[in-house]
């Protein structure tokens, strides 16, 4: 009797392993690649990823909730109570960027700062219109910038001055990607690319098997425009595997009193930033880092950012410089080792 029902105990678990198997099967045979594009916190994003369905839905809810932390143009957000100080109790979203931009305002030397949303609105590239800009008041904005001068405390930021403002807007795009492409892990998939206003986190492979194709754009100026919307490319890279983010004064700038003006302010000199540096794209160990440390590398110029990015460790960068009449680029002696990793 103990062996029959041995035996059919030992059968039915073949049979629950059997089933179990040709289920999996099955389940890979199901799945495709889906692609969703479009438009989001001012720009396009383009997702293709490996499922079993469309995660259309999914992608919507991780925008939504990320823009109810860090967006500067939703009065509902996070960001936006604080910049109105309004109580309000920071969120995970806020505290990994907050936790970021101080690694890379130390790293920096004060180059990078998300406290420049005064000097950005007084330029005219933030939430007031442009005008005319006198010394006087680039030292009244001044006052007002520095991250040594707000602290979180509690969840709660406190303020040297209360009309201090954060913008969170140099590591957005890439923080976004990367909580895309953290929804994507949870949804099991194993190959994706996730763009947001050319910020780029790419796993595994493309739907031809191959490592993803991504360009470099040319740093030629397309005032107003998304990246690649001109069709010029510098470069097209494969990779897999990387966290990847551009920063450039070709796309949002102005003419005044002859001189163009980038968006690009450096938070020490309280001005927009004159330099050969036309672009810079950086790969790091999240995009979010990538992001700020590709701003970061914008306001210091060439040679102190290939310093900087040789500080970091975790990072290497790829610089379009102008030099003459032409374009030359400039990598880190690391570049090629992490792009073919």
């Amino acid at each position: 009797m103990n062996r029959r029902l041995l035996r059919t105990g030992s059968a039915l678990i073949a049979l629950g392993v059997a089933v179990l198997m040709l289920f999996l099967c099955e389940d890979k045979r199901q799945t495709a690649f889906y692609a969703n594009k479009g438009k989001v916190f001012g720009t396009y994003y383009s997702i293709q990823y490996e499922a079993t369905n469309d995660l259309e839905d999914s992608i919507q809810t991780a925008f939504y909730t990320f823009d109810n932390s860090l967006s500067m143009f939703n009065p509902h957000s996070t960001l936006s109570a604080i910049n109105t100080n309004r109580d309000t109790t920071t969120d995970a979203f806020f505290e990994s960027m907050w936790a970021e931009a101080e690694r890379v305002y130390r790293l920096s030397d004060g180059a990078f700062d998300i406290t420049v949303a005064p000097l950005v609105n007084l330029w005219g590239f933030g939430l007031k219109n442009r005008s005319n800009v006198s010394d006087a008041q680039i030292d009244s904005a001044r006052a007002l910038v520095g991250f040594d001068r707000v602290q979180l405390v509690n969840r709660h930021i406190v303020k040297a001055d209360s009309r201090m403002m954060l913008d969170g807007g140099a590591v957005a795009k890439g923080q976004a990607c990367d909580v895309v492409a953290a929804m994507l892990q949870r949804q099991g998939c194993e190959n994706y690319l996730v763009e947001i206003g050319g910020e780029i986190v790419c796993h595994g492979h493309n739907s031809r098997g191959d490592k993803w194709h991504v360009g470099i754009t040319k740093p030629v100026d397309n005032n107003g425009g998304e990246p690649k919307a001109n069709g010029e490319l510098q470069d097209i890279i494969a990779v897999s595997d990387i966290c990847m983010a551009t920063s450039g004064n070709y796309r949002n700038y102005y003419y005044a009193d002859g001189e163009k003006r980038s968006h690009t302010i450096d938070p020490r000199s309280g001005r927009p930033v004159q330099h050969a540096l036309l672009s810079a794209t950086v790969v790091s160990s999240s995009c979010m880092r990538a992001d700020a440390l590709a701003t970061a590398c914008m306001v210091v110029g060439e040679t102190e950012a290939l310093d900087m990015i040789s500080r970091a460790g975790d990072a290497a960068c790829y610089l379009i410089v102008a030099q003459d009449d032409s374009m030359v680029v400039i990598t880190s002696p690391n570049w090629k080792e992490i792009i073919e990793n």
